[in-house]
Parts: structure tokens; sequence; C-alpha cells
């Protein structure tokens, strides 16, 4: 405080905490629009879903896989990893094993940075079931910072009534 004001905040300290709470007030606007935005999202998805009669497995697996794969691009290696099935002789050291992965995922993700600067966004491009082998290979477009694009094949099945990556 100046000496001689009584109760009265100096200017400059007073503007960076106003300034500061400005910047905080907009930061939980943009939060609560982003969560608008994804409820918006899942609320026109739900309408389809229930104006066509239901999904089919391949749409299912189709937004499984692209929800994956976008979980990889964002950084959430654990969520991408909890789509992968995994089996039951991998339980052993399995935190170890998850570690490894997520280890390997980064470098990748660091690789793509680097080559192609980053993924930016995935497509579903196709999906198609396999009956004999009891899999639906999804078809995805990753679409990199350099403007090229790369379809890949992610063979998905159905456990429990969750679609995981094979």
């Amino acid at each position: 405080m100046r000496k001689g004001s009584v109760g009265r905040p100096e200017a400059p300290g007073f503007l960076v905490h106003l300034v500061r709470l400005v910047h905080l007030v907009r930061l939980v606007h943009l939060v609560r629009l982003v969560r608008l935005v994804r409820l918006v999202r899942l609320v026109i998805l739900a309408f389809l879903v229930g104006a066509c009669g239901g999904p089919t497995p391949e749409e299912m697996a189709s937004l499984a896989a692209k929800g994956y794969y976008e979980h990889l691009m964002r950084g959430e290696y654990r969520e991408f990893l909890e789509g992968k099935e995994f089996q039951p002789l991998d339980t052993i050291g399995t935190i170890d094993r998850m570690e490894e992965h997520e280890v390997n995922l980064r470098q990748f993700m660091a690789q793509q940075e680097e080559v192609h600067h980053g993924i930016r966004e995935v497509r579903i491009s196709n999906a198609r079931t396999d009956t004999t082998l009891k899999v639906t290979n999804v078809f995805l477009v990753l679409c990199f910072g350099d403007s090229v694009n790369e379809e890949i094949v992610v063979p998905m099945v159905e456990r429990q009534g969750r679609w995981k990556m094979k």
C-alpha cells in the first residue's frame, strides 16, 4: 500500500490480480463450452443412433477405434492402452508392461511429431467384419500435420459388450 492511503490497494498490483481473475473466468467459461460441445456431440450421436434403429457392429467398432486413436493423438497413452485386448498371459507384470507400452507410445508420437508434425485428425474410412475370425477390421485415416494421410487397419474384437483393439 502507498504511504498515506488507507484500505486502497496499489494500482499496478490490483490490476495484475484483476487481469488474472479475468483470465481465470475466461478459462472457466472455455471449460464449460468444451463440455457443452461434448454434450451436444453425444446428443447428436444418440439421436442418429436412435433414428437409424441402432448402430451396426461395424459402426460401434469404428467409433471405438477412432476414440482410442484420438486418445493417442492427445497424448492420453493410458486411455489408448486400456483399449487394447491383452491376453491372459499378459496379466503377469501388467503394470510393468503397461509402462513399457506407454514409453514406446511416447517415442512413437515424438517420432511422428518430428517427421510429420504430429497426428492432427483421425477419420473413419471403412469397416469390415470377418465372421470366420470374429474380428472387425476398422480402416482409419491418420491425418498428419504435414498434410500426409495414411490409412491403417485396426483389428477390433468385442469382449463383454466393449470393443477392444486386438
